[in-house]
């Protein structure tokens, strides 16, 4: 293979493996869900705590991941992330206290949230402009593709669910002597990695102009990553209060992973090849009609449907926010850009599952979780648009984003 090619294909193909394992990790708590509840005697809003716990750690770990990558290299961070969020998420399956299993969430959260902005980077630098949205969707198609293995591994293992967090923590282990040798640093970052210790980082977010397109960037992916993370969480517990079976539950949440991962290869290649903004209406409102369906349906094909429909489009919202991120910063702060904008982000996904948890405690049902998701959508898929039709936006057919 020419030497072109070669290095963007490894790049690729070790951030895809990366991005399962994080996959499978982030959503091994929600799978294992009802093992937990039962080994610590957990009520919902303790278990809320539990998926926020990590989710918190992802808030610090994507800034400072982003930041410190953006001066000594996203390959050390990426491997070093690895590291982290494969010990504790080993260590997970071996806790035996309340805040000790806090406490590891927590550290496995910091080391996945380090992790995604310098997949994201890594691969928005590996190709061309005109191949940008593809490859991060590529990536990226390994995230839900990765919770569709946690979700097959919950079915297998059935009440052993210390085996989930047993396989999240070996895999990332494993992987780490192959990326030590066959990852491939960013040229583009080594091209200007002195420029980043030159400037600081309200300048990299909100210098030369940049300061409504990082407030909507964040805007949106608070919003959205809300509806996300509430649903990698507790979709199962949501489908058991409805009358479903633990399987049933099962099914539909690997269901929804593998729609996810569609949806993800789906929204980098109409970013790549179609009008930004028709994009972004028509991923949102797929959202919010799904949502639609999960509250409505009462039988498992219906609610399988919708399960599979709401993955497709949430993880394509999510993929359109994650592809207009890198163009809107220079290389030389564009971790810590994308960084930030992740750990704005996570704010959401903090919020997701903790308000889910109260909605339920206090008796609202299914019905009343859905529905408390639908304004955050619409201000998200506003605050996106004014991103993608932005002049000189990448996400515009034709054009290339403004020179840096």
């Amino acid at each position: 293979m020419d030497s072109s090619l070669r290095r963007p294909t490894a790049t690729i193909v070790l951030c895809f493996i990366v991005a399962l394992i994080e996959g499978f990790d982030l959503q091994a708590a929600g799978t294992a869900a009802a093992g937990l509840r039962h080994t610590f005697t957990l009520d919902p809003k303790m278990l809320g705590w539990v998926f926020s716990a990590g989710i918190i750690g992802l808030l610090p770990g994507a800034f400072f991941g982003g930041w410190i990558a953006d001066r000594i290299g996203r390959k050390k961070i990426l491997i070093a992330a690895v590291l982290l969020f494969g010990v504790f998420s080993l260590a997970t399956a071996y806790v035996e206290g309340y805040a000790t299993l806090l406490l590891v969430r927590f550290l496995t959260g910091l080391g996945l949230g380090a992790a995604l902005p310098n997949l994201i980077a890594l691969c928005a630098e590996a190709v061309g402009e005109q191949r940008r949205g593809t490859a991060i969707s590529i990536m990226y198609a390994g995230v839900p593709l990765g919770g569709a293995l946690a979700a097959v591994v919950a079915m297998l293992g059935g009440d052993h669910w210390q085996m989930t967090f047993i396989i999240g923590g070996l895999a990332p282990l494993l992987v780490v002597p192959l990326m030590l040798v066959l990852l491939p640093e960013s040229t583009v970052f080594r091209q200007q990695a002195d420029a980043s210790a030159r400037v600081s980082t309200p300048q990299a977010l909100f210098g030369e102009g940049r300061a409504r397109l990082t407030l909507a960037l964040w805007i949106s992916y608070f919003f959205t990553l809300t509806v996300m993370y509430m649903l990698l969480n507790w979709l199962p517990s949501l489908l058991m209060g409805q009358g479903f079976t633990k399987p049933e539950a099962s099914l539909v949440q690997m269901l929804f992973n593998i729609g996810g991962a569609l949806g993800s290869l789906f929204g980098g290649l109409l970013l790549d090849r179609f009008n930004g903004v028709k994009v972004v209406i028509g991923v949102y409102l797929g959202l919010l009609a799904s949502l639609v369906g999960v509250g409505l349906s009462v039988g498992i094909a219906p609610m399988a449907t919708a399960g599979f429909c709401v993955g497709v489009f949430v993880m394509a919202a999510q993929l359109v926010l994650y592809a207009m991120a890198p163009p809107s910063y220079p290389t030389a702060v564009r971790a810590t850009g994308v960084g930030a904008a992740v750990a704005i982000g996570r704010l959401g996904s903090v919020a997701g599952p903790l308000a889910a948890g109260q909605i339920l405690a206090a008796g609202a049902g299914t019905s009343g979780v859905l529905l408390a998701t639908s304004p955050g959508l619409v201000i998200a898929a506003l605050a996106i648009l004014t991103v993608v039709a932005r002049p000189g936006s990448a996400a515009r057919p034709g054009l290339k984003p403004a020179s840096r």
